[in-house]
């Protein structure tokens, strides 16, 4: 809940629309009603704050614990870290991948391909980890990156809908050959064509 309220708070401080926080058994998830097309340094700052408020409150606690406490906590502290920053979709180490391709991959690959990355890590659990709870939280890690697989194309209609619908201001221009290959944080010309012609061409045909 303490790693949670770091992504709340900061989303809720950026202005961001808060819909709700999950907790799942491999950790929790905000969830942000918020614009696909947010700036990626404001999502990467939502995305480790969770991280640093969990280690800052272990820190601010850690003085008031006994041996017992202090042992048990650690491991709980670690494990979540370690979890949550493992590169694989949608964890926050692999959302944290996901904006590093972004900066040079055009959005709808990056997510195509931090979710096949995400798969290439999976093994790994298996081969060094003997514990049972863990391959059921493997499993259903496993589950969520279908999922995301899945909603792809849904994403990236979104995404290019937030586009057409609203006016964002991106200092850098990206000149690209078609519509699956719109960046975040560009703007772009398609075959000599602002991107609002081109997208408005491309919701009339839907």
């Amino acid at each position: 809940m303490i790693h949670e309220i770091g992504h709340f708070a900061t989303g809720y401080l950026l202005g961001w629309r808060v819909d709700k926080i999950c907790i799942y058994p491999y950790g929790g998830c905000t969830k942000f009603n918020n614009f696909i097309n947010s700036k990626i340094i404001e999502e990467f700052v939502v995305l480790i704050m969770g991280p640093i408020t969990q280690i800052l409150f272990f820190l601010c606690i850690d003085n008031f614990l006994n041996h017992y406490d202090h042992v048990l906590l650690s491991k709980y502290n670690l494990s979540i870290l370690l979890i949550n920053l493992l590169p694989i979709y949608p964890l926050d180490g692999g959302k944290l991948l996901n904006l590093i391709f972004n900066l040079s991959i055009p959005y709808k690959k990056s997510l195509i391909i931090s979710c096949y990355f995400s798969f290439l890590i999976i093994p790994i659990f298996f081969i060094f980890n003997r514990s049972l709870s863990l391959n059921i939280v493997v499993f259903l890690i496993i589950f969520k990156i279908v999922e995301e697989l899945k909603k792809i194309d849904y994403s990236y209609n979104k995404f290019l809908l937030e586009r057409y619908l609203y006016n964002f201001k991106f200092k850098r221009v990206k000149i690209i050959k078609n519509i699956n290959s719109f960046y975040r944080d560009k703007r772009h010309i398609i075959c000599n064509k602002t991107e609002k012609e081109v997208l408005k061409n491309y919701f009339l045909k839907l």
